[in-house]
This record gives C-alpha cells, sequence and structure tokens, in this order.
C-alpha cells in the first residue's frame, strides 16, 4: 500500500485570506499620512489595481511601483509605520473564516505557505498574525547602507513567478512538488499557473477569470467574508 504523501497548502494573500489588496491599501495609509503625494500617486495606485485585476499589467511593472513606495529608508526606518499599518489596516481585513480555514489547514499538520505578488517587506507581519511559517514574496532590493532602493530583486512572485519561487523553495528544502499532495487557494486569474500546477486548486472569490476556470475544471469556490462565509 503507497503511503500518503505529506500536505502542502499554498494561500494567495490579497483578496483570498484578506478583504483588500495589501499594495493599495499600504498607498492609500502613506497618502493618509501625508508620506506619499495623493496627486502623484492616487490615481495610478487605483489605476494599478485594476490592471492587475484584469491581468493586463505587466510583472515589473505592477511590482516595482509598489516597491517603489520604500524607496529611500531602512527597514527599520519603515519599522513603525509597517507596524501601524498591520494594526490598524490589515488586520481588522483577515476575517474569522479566513483565520479558521488557516489554522484548520495548519492542524492538519501539513506545509502551510503564504505565496504573494505583494512584497516580503509588507507581508511579513500578516503571515506571522495569521501563524503560517513560510511566506513566499516579491523581495525588495536593498543597497550597501541597508536602505531600499525601489527596485525588486530576483524571480518575481507572481504568476508564473509562483510556480518557479515555489519549485525553487522546494528545492532549496530538497523536496519537490510531487512529493506533496498540493493544494491552493486564490481569488485570481493572475494565479491560475500555480492554481494549474497543484493536485487541489481552490477558487476564493474568484474573479471572472479563475471563476470560468473554476467552473470548467470543478473546483472547489469558497466564500470567506460576509453571510456565506464558511
Amino acid at each position: 500500500m503507497t503511503a500518503a504523501r505529506p500536505r502542502l497548502v499554498l494561500f494567495d494573500l490579497d483578496h483570498t485570506l484578506l478583504d483588500g489588496d495589501s499594495d493599495v491599501l499600504w498607498c492609500e495609509f502613506l497618502m493618509a499620512r501625508g508620506l506619499l503625494d495623493r496627486a502623484a500617486f492616487g490615481e495610478r495606485n487605483a489605476a494599478m489595481e485594476r490592471e492587475y485585476r484584469a491581468g493586463t499589467v505587466s510583472t515589473r511593472a505592477f511590482s516595482e511601483f509598489y516597491v517603489s513606495t520604500l524607496a529611500g529608508r531602512s527597514a527599520e526606518g519603515w519599522q513603525a509605520e509597517r507596524e501601524a499599518f498591520q494594526h490598524e489596516v490589515i488586520a481588522p481585513r483577515l476575517g474569522a473564516a479566513a483565520r479558521a480555514l488557516v489554522a484548520e489547514r495548519r492542524r492538519d499538520s501539513a506545509l502551510v505557505v503564504l505565496t504573494t505578488a505583494t512584497n516580503r517587506f509588507i507581508t511579513e507581519l500578516t503571515a506571522a498574525e495569521l501563524g503560517i511559517e513560510h511566506l513566499l514574496a516579491t523581495e525588495c532590493e536593498v543597497d550597501a547602507a541597508g536602505c531600499f532602493t525601489g527596485r525588486t530583486h530576483g524571480v518575481l512572485n507572481m504568476r508564473e513567478g509562483k510556480v518557479e519561487r515555489l519549485h525553487a523553495w522546494l528545492a532549496g528544502r530538497g523536496e519537490s512538488l510531487a512529493g506533496f499532495e498540493s493544494w491552493a487557494y486564490s481569488d485570481s486569474g493572475n494565479d491560475l499557473p500555480l492554481l494549474q500546477a497543484v493536485d487541489r486548486a481552490h477558487a476564493v472569490h474568484p474573479d471572472a477569470r479563475l471563476a470560468a476556470m473554476a467552473a470548467e475544471r470543478g473546483w472547489p469556490v469558497l466564500a470567506l467574508r460576509g453571510r456565506h462565509a464558511r
């Protein structure tokens, strides 16, 4: 009898576990505090979200637009704002059903990973709050003085990049995707490469592209917000 494979569970963050988009909310948070110019960033922030949801923005343009908001300061220099953002903006948008689903998968003794196109600096505290040890995120370039340059570093954790980064991360652990029964949860057609790479895909409040694919493939569709939350 073949032994059961261990379970790997991959959660997208924005509009999946989180009611909202971390990058968009970060920009709004900084503009409200006077740390970003609303005239320069406000409309582009809204447009970037629209283009992302439509799947028309390039991974480079999307990632570097948001990472650019960190330029000129170190992680330590941003820490007070990051903690306030997590407490005031992000935590209230992590609903009870989303938190319960993560906790349920952790109780299953699964290897649980948060995988997000948003940068690591913005999402580290969210992963910690959800009790998720492993985070795959877009990486920020840092200069010799320890300050963010406003550019990204390495493979962007978005679209096909999520699959590439996942394989590299597993290889670094001496593992492979084939060694797991793999599950993934996402809201977005941008994550179709990842969802198609795993054994069990789940659509959470899916956009039109993902809803169509879920219907075609028979993938479960979940609601984690509102009166229909599981």
